[in-house]
């Protein structure tokens, strides 16, 4: 097992251990507390196991063999499966990094604060994307200004 992933599970356990199983974040806590910072290493953590799964899953996949359509439509199908597959698995390896980064945010106590802003970026947005770096209203703006400049 590779120093990352024992970290990983180290990691996981102290923060299981912190968090409890019927614990969820509240508005009606100090924001980033100890709890709540457990609780996202948890969820990221397990996102990143589970993407880790469906990439071994995949290559599992990939090693039993070429599949060997006799029908060119068949085949044309198959291949274009494939292509949407190993997309798919390009973009979560991309994921993990942002989860590496979020779970390193964590340690350094700089998560679910803004990069721009340095403001609280707020426990709905986090939960529904745990890698987000930036409040709502921040990354509507550099999204405009990536949209103008991409125009121009």
């Amino acid at each position: 097992m590779s120093a990352a992933a024992t970290e990983d599970i180290d990691l996981f356990e102290k923060a299981k251990s912190l968090v409890g199983p019927d614990y969820t974040p509240s508005d009606d806590e100090e924001y980033m507390n100890d709890k709540q910072q457990a609780y996202f290493q948890l969820l990221l953590i397990e996102w990143k196991r589970s993407i880790h799964t469906a990439a071994d899953q995949t290559l599992q996949s990939l090693a039993d063999g070429p599949m060997r359509e006799a029908d060119l439509n068949d085949r044309a199908s198959s291949e274009t499966d494939w292509g949407i597959e190993l997309r798919t698995r390009d973009r979560q390896r991309k994921l993990v990094s942002k989860i590496d980064s979020a779970l390193r945010r964590i340690e350094q106590g700089e998560y679910g604060f803004c990069e721009v802003t340095g403001d609280p970026i707020g426990l709905r947005r986090l939960i529904a994307r745990p890698v987000a770096t930036m409040t709502v209203e921040a990354q509507e703006a550099h999204e405009r200004r990536e949209k103008v400049s991409r125009d121009n």
